[in-house]
């Protein structure tokens, strides 16, 4: 379905800042509809062949349904062009800038509508119709709420017939803002207190205000005289949250009601929302103990690796000493993932954060000091979860251990050599690769074939936690020199800019 400001720029000549009024009246109409008990259907003209538009035909911008009533229209009306015929009251506000009321016979119905409707005007200017389109009210009275609820409808309807309303500073109202159900209060010219609604009373009651509240205002009953102070001085609608007790918290929003260019009274929303904070509380106290989990886990790997190279020490075999060596590396590329994971809010990680670490750690504790190796890092794997994270920094650590121990073997002697870690995205799966310009592979090496503990481990993490492939070849530069790739499915699709692969060492 077409956006509003879409139907708007290629159907009429509307400009951009009358397109901006209309979405925040469309962002802000779910009160309207709620108030008025019926729905409310933007209307528009439709651009002719010249400057002027063509009055004649409508083109409907928006729709939304009561919540507090049943709706007319089981189909949606965005989009569809309307004539004056078909919309005789549409386009007779429309010329004559008046609120109208009538009644019409739509054909999707077997039954008259009742129409009222309002023009939308904005900067002097008329922008289109507002139309509130319900069945006609037959035989039953209204109570005493219904009454309240459209007095107040057709305040806001002369609010936006005048360009009062919607507000210029207000947002879309947010899911938590209070809506016309959960409870409502009508302040009067002075401030003071003159309907409170069912729901309304209850959501007081919640916060312990159980005084007499017709006459009084919002101060006396202990909510704060700033948020009725600051709308009526402003003229802004003003949300706010009230605590009371133990975990008790409301929400109240001061909407001002204008009547020539003075603020006539206010419409106050009133919403519990003591579960959704619980809840809150209850995330954040989750997110903390998680990161203090990943915390101690990292403590704890720190602790075994330095009782592992204190074991290492006291080992006089260079064969049991370098297995030690092997498993601490292993041990610190986890405990870098953990690590991260207790400074981060959530279960993702920049993977680059693991990265530039772990090549460091790779530089200073495997290569030997007379090695004159560089690790460079290209490309980007953005953000990973934490399950693949860990067992993809676990298969780095083994692949560069891997190109210092065979592509540059014979230590003591002085070697000279550039390792290139590239990051980056085909479609839907990550792809590693490791390069380097060393000694390249041995002749009819196979990955299948090797018996090596190192790709061994490599093979089984790619192949069962990560589901992903794992391929070793030639390089195709200039000299020896290994490629390693791997391929890993991560499940969403990147733009072609994020597919970057390593380069090749010349």
């Amino acid at each position: 379905m077409p956006s509003l400001a879409d139907l708007a720029r290629a159907q009429t000549s509307l400009r951009e800042d009358d397109v901006v009024h209309l979405q925040r009246l469309v962002a802000n109409w779910g009160l309207l509809a709620d108030l008025c008990f019926a729905d409310l259907l933007l209307f528009a003209p439709v651009a002719g062949d010249g400057v002027e538009s063509d009055e004649d035909r409508f083109v409907i911008l928006g729709q939304i349904r009561p919540t507090t009533s049943q709706t007319l229209y089981r189909s949606d009306w965005v989009g569809v062009t309307v004539t004056e015929g078909d919309r005789p009251q549409v386009a007779r506000s429309y010329r004559r800038d008046e609120l109208i009321e009538g009644e019409l016979d739509v054909a999707a119905l077997r039954e008259r509508v009742r129409v009222q409707c309002i023009p939308v005007r904005h900067d002097g200017r008329i922008l289109g119709v507002l139309t509130r389109e319900s069945t006609p009210s037959i035989g039953r009275p209204p109570g005493e709420l219904e009454r309240t609820y459209v007095e107040l409808f057709n305040r806001f309807a002369q609010m936006i017939s005048s360009g009062d309303f919607p507000f210029a500073d207000e947002h879309s109202r947010s899911e938590e803002n209070p809506r016309v159900g959960d409870g409502t209060i009508v302040l009067d010219r002075s401030g003071r207190i003159e309907f409170t609604s069912p729901n309304g009373v209850s959501a007081l009651h919640r916060i312990g205000i159980h005084a007499s509240l017709d006459g009084r205002h919002l101060a006396e009953l202990g909510l704060g005289d700033d948020i009725a102070r600051t709308a009526w001085s402003f003229a802004i609608p003003v949300t706010e949250e009230i605590e009371r007790g133990a975990g008790i918290t409301v929400v109240i929003s001061c909407i001002p009601l204008i009547e020539r260019g003075e603020v006539s009274g206010a419409l106050v929303l009133l919403r519990d929302i003591s579960e959704l904070r619980r809840r809150d509380r209850l995330l954040l106290s989750k997110e903390a103990t998680i990161r203090e989990i990943h915390h101690r886990v990292k403590n704890n790997l720190q602790t075994i690796s330095s009782l592992l190279r204190l074991q290492g020490r006291r080992l006089s075999s260079p064969e049991a000493r370098a297995a030690v060596d092997e498993s601490v590396q292993r041990i610190q590329s986890i405990a870098l993932v953990h690590d991260i994971l207790s400074r981060e809010a959530g279960e993702v990680i920049p993977f680059v954060d693991i990265l530039r670490p772990l090549l460091r750690m790779v530089e200073e504790g495997l290569l030997p000091t007379d090695n004159r190796v560089h690790f460079r890092l290209e490309g980007d794997a953005g953000e990973l979860p934490a399950t693949v994270a860990t067992p993809l920094a676990m298969v780095i650590t083994e692949l560069l251990q891997n190109v210092v121990e065979h592509a540059y073997p014979g230590a003591g002697a002085t070697h000279s050599g550039e390792v290139v870690l590239g990051l980056g995205y085909e479609g839907r799966e990550l792809l590693v690769t490791v390069v380097d310009d060393g000694a390249g592979l041995p002749p009819g090496f196979t990955m299948e074939g090797s018996s090596g503990l190192g790709l061994s481990i490599v093979r089984t993490l790619v192949e069962t936690e990560l589901s992903g492939r794992i391929s070793m070849h030639k390089s195709d530069g200039p000299g020896s020199g290994t490629v390693v790739e791997l391929r890993i499915p991560v499940g969403r699709t990147w733009p072609a800019s994020a597919a970057v692969g390593a380069s090749r060492p010349g």
